[in-house]
């Protein structure tokens, strides 16, 4: 559900007290291990971290005029939400992050990036916190970026410009690139078989 409050507090002050209590708890665990270039502030109706414009200027590519997601928390109707955006964007960080909550052996509900949960006990602190440390904003910029990259699109979500200055018509800039490395040895095999029959 999104919140039409406008700051931290007033979000959390409008929850019911033992939701105000967990997700506090989340807060301080975050604003513990956060990189000194994300900032705290309500983004999409709930209490989100990011990186703000002055660090990272093209901000989200789905919509510019928001800074870059990092993660967030919110309170649902049928239970609490920790999203983290870098377990969704890097395959390694997500792999990392499930077996570590598993480890603890709390149940890990998640999806792409939301994970559900009911108390802040069902939550290891710890491995948030860690996740945490392990993506300052720096990295985050990297991965996201080479995120967009992968799916033929520049930080500002448009298609990237092939080596001929047209755009790519769809698909990753891995497999263009495959394509276009697959054509160019057919043509110098072609020119080679050419120039031995001449001398021939």
């Amino acid at each position: 559900m999104q919140s039409k409050a406008t700051t931290v507090d007033a979000y959390l002050a409008s929850l019911p007290e033992d939701r105000r209590a967990a997700l506090s708890a989340l807060r301080a665990v975050f604003l513990k291990n956060l990189d000194k270039d994300y900032r705290e502030g309500m983004q999409y109706g709930m209490i989100g971290y990011f990186v703000p414009h002055e660090v990272f200027p093209p901000g989200y590519h789905c919509d510019p005029r928001q800074p870059l997601p990092f993660a967030g928390m919110a309170s649902q109707k049928g239970h609490l939400s920790l999203y983290m955006m870098c377990t969704y964007s890097h395959a390694g960080t997500k792999s990392w992050f499930e077996q570590a909550w598993r480890a603890t052996g709390k149940k890990l509900d998640m999806g792409k990036a939301c994970v559900r949960f009911k108390r802040i006990e069902d939550v290891p602190l710890e491995v948030v916190g860690e996740a945490i440390r392990r993506m300052p904003a720096k990295k985050w910029i990297e991965i996201y970026t080479q995120s967009l990259a992968a799916m033929g699109r520049g930080v500002d979500g448009k298609p990237l410009k092939k080596g001929g200055g047209g755009k790519a018509e769809g698909g990753s800039v891995k497999k263009a690139t495959k394509k276009a490395g697959a054509a160019r040895p057919a043509k110098k095999v072609k020119k080679k078989a050419r120039t031995a029959k001449r001398k021939g």
